[in-house]
């Protein structure tokens, strides 16, 4: 079995700020992490090759040069090889572009018999790009995958997450499936992994080595632009009401709502 595990090197959340002046992310001197999401479908696809260990997993990336390490480290866990996809090209592309760079790494890439995603992002939380690569890619899609039923030779069982249960659903691969926190807990490298991880080289494809249209990448492709981001103001402080019985706290309130004009 061959499966793709398409992952994203973010920065720790919770050591983001924002500028605010530029209204924009300091970055610099932010350390980034695995999109958490990502690490739930890479261990998943761990799993699938821990049953059948003739699974040769491969884990593609686009991003600036740095996200080398993030993918070492998928590697280290039991990835077997790795690709980042970064160039000046590609820089500022939103999920659309986005899409459109993996599908065609996907398609460079050749065969394959699943493709793991992570539901979101942390840093963009749109949930767009798995599902837009498997449209291009033109091949079934389970998103928000909560477990993985069975396999049965071509055919895949998997629950897909809702607010209030889950859907049983059963697909034929190849297919692109979107996981969830709860799908798994995912893995720690050993010291063996890390090791291994070090001597297998990454390369690095531009936009032309995956031949895709630069028409349709990048920052002026994008259709979607993100004008600001902005840290939102503090709640005001709150209320408290005081009486010593019920009925008076009661009376206290109301009158404290007519006060404000909300009654």
């Amino acid at each position: 079995m061959k499966i793709i595990v398409c992952a994203k090197q973010v920065p720790d959340t919770n050591e983001v700020k924002i500028d605010p002046v530029k209204n924009t992310l300091i970055r610099e001197g932010v350390p980034s992490i695995l999109n958490h999401d990502d690490a739930n479908a890479l261990e998943e696809a761990l799993k699938i090759k821990d049953k059948f260990p003739d699974t040769h997993i491969t884990v593609i990336s686009m991003g600036p040069p740095q996200a080398v390490s993030m993918l070492r480290d998928c590697l280290a866990l039991g990835a077997d090889e790795a690709v980042l996809l970064s160039d000046k090209a590609l820089g500022g592309s939103d999920t659309w572009a986005t899409s459109n760079a993996l599908t065609a790494a996907i398609k460079k890439i050749g065969s394959y018999d699943i493709i793991f995603a992570g539901r979101q992002a942390i840093d963009g939380d749109t949930a767009q790009v798995g599902p837009q690569t498997a449209e291009k890619l033109d091949i079934p899609q389970v998103t928000y995958v909560k477990e993985l039923v069975a396999i049965n030779g071509k055919t895949l069982t998997v629950k897909r997450a809702l607010e209030n249960g889950y859907e049983l659903i059963e697909l034929q691969t190849p297919c692109l499936l979107t996981a969830v926190k709860e799908l798994n807990t995912p893995r720690y490298a050993t010291v063996c992994g890390i090791y291994d991880a070090c001597q297998k080289a990454i390369p690095t494809w531009s936009a032309d080595d995956i031949g895709v249209d630069r028409e349709k990448v990048g920052l002026k492709a994008s259709p979607t632009n993100v004008f600001r981001s902005f840290t939102p103001l503090p709640k005001g402080k709150g209320v408290s009401v005081e009486g010593d019985t019920a009925a008076e706290l009661a009376a206290n309130f109301i009158a404290g709502l007519k006060e404000k004009q909300m009654l």
